[in-house]
């Protein structure tokens, strides 16, 4: 069992910083997800006995690391359901792209078609009668440093699309750093890819006190390029 940096905790929520390489949930592959690895932490940590209660809010990408939240209560689950369908959890990603777009600083706003066959969505215009399942999908991006051709950009998800933030940075010509699914020309040692949550903040759905979440930057060499600047982020 690997050591679970937890980032935030009461009797509702539990938040945790994902590294990259890991499931959020059980999948095709067998691999034990980080939810079993909350769950070990929880039963432990409070002497639960029997099956301990975890409910999935949102999810992260295999190769994608950070903040990533799990309710501890169902009461929790359903209000934290509710934030993130109402875009009332404001969510901060950080990327490094090879590239960067003709506007350094935008808004994307295009609709998303998930092709299960391939595990990859497609961008539009609009729904056509082949993809009436296409979802309206809305990114914000800016620059934030380059160091040896390297692009350091934070990201603003305002929906929350399945590989919405991969997809819209490839389509302005800003493919991330490692992800060969959307144009990345390299793949990187750890198979990750330089996508991170650094912070989530929301009104607590019980409590209903402001909270803001932080995940430390990995320790990667991609991310170590850009120390500096990242201090602010930490």
């Amino acid at each position: 069992m690997r050591h679970l940096e937890v980032i935030y905790e009461d009797n509702h929520l539990i938040a945790i910083n994902k590294p990259a390489g890991v499931l959020v949930q059980g999948d095709q592959t067998g691999d034990t997800p980080i939810s079993e690895e909350v769950k070990f932490y929880i039963k432990h940590r409070y002497n639960k006995p029997g099956d301990v209660y975890l409910g999935v809010i949102h999810r992260l990408d295999r190769p994608v690391s950070g903040a990533l939240i799990f309710a501890r209560t169902s009461k929790g689950l359903t209000r934290m359901n509710a934030l993130f369908q109402q875009r009332e959890i404001q969510k901060r990603y950080l990327a490094i792209s090879k590239w960067h777009p003709d506007e350094l600083n935008g808004r994307i706003e295009t609709f998303l078609f998930k092709d299960k066959s391939k595990n990859k969505v497609r961008l539009m215009d609009k729904p056509s009668n082949r993809t009436p399942n296409a979802k309206k999908a809305i990114t914000e991006y800016r620059l934030l440093s380059e160091v040896d051709g390297n692009y350091l950009y934070e990201v603003n998800p305002i929906t929350g699309r399945p590989h919405q933030i991969r997809a819209h940075m490839q389509s302005v010509g800003a493919p991330l750093k490692g992800d060969l699914r959307y144009g990345a020309k390299k793949a990187l040692t750890d198979a990750s890819i330089c996508l991170h949550c650094f912070e989530l903040s929301f009104v607590h759905p019980v409590k209903k006190e402001p909270v803001t979440i932080k995940a430390n930057i990995p320790k990667h060499q991609e991310w170590n390029r850009f120390k500096n600047i990242l201090k602010d982020h930490e």
